[in-house]
């Protein structure tokens, strides 16, 4: 297994754009539904649940059932945390081109809240509120079991 290339929120824009990189959201729904780059995909690798966060059984499932392993993604989330961990699992599972938004969406703040490196937001890349349905979590998991039965 390859190690996880990590990169800036303006080298994942151009891979975007240039290179056909689809952008995988690993952040909740909720999350998401707050803003997202541009055209992400919302595949959640966490769930709130109660008073804590439990990890989504589906995450795997979801990623293999709507993006063949060979489909050239960027992975992120708020902080690069989450991403990070995500991205790590889907080389394992044979993904061939991953790479990672290092500061995530929000960016990466020091222990006293300053920023140490800007996000995808911060960096005033195209974001959205509204995402296609097709690129929703709930349509995601929907079509991976559809998938799975057939």
């Amino acid at each position: 297994m390859s190690e996880v290339i990590r990169i800036s929120p303006r080298e994942a824009a151009r891979l975007m754009e240039h290179e056909g990189y689809l952008y995988v959201d690993v952040r909740s729904v909720d999350e998401f539904r707050l803003g997202h780059p541009s055209g992400a995909y919302n595949a959640p690798l966490q769930h709130p649940e109660d008073d804590q966060v439990v990890d989504n059984p589906d995450f795997m499932s979801v990623v293999t059932g709507c993006f063949p392993e060979d489909t050239p993604l960027v992975v992120g989330c708020a902080t690069g945390v989450r991403s990070l961990h995500a991205a790590r699992r889907m080389l394992h599972a044979g993904y061939l081109n991953v790479k990672e938004l290092r500061p995530g969406y929000d960016g990466i703040r020091d222990p006293f809240g300053r920023v140490g490196e800007s996000g995808w937001l911060a960096e005033g890349l195209p974001t959205e509120m509204q995402a296609p349905g097709d690129h929703r979590y709930e349509t995601l998991l929907l079509r991976s079991e559809q998938g799975r039965s057939t």
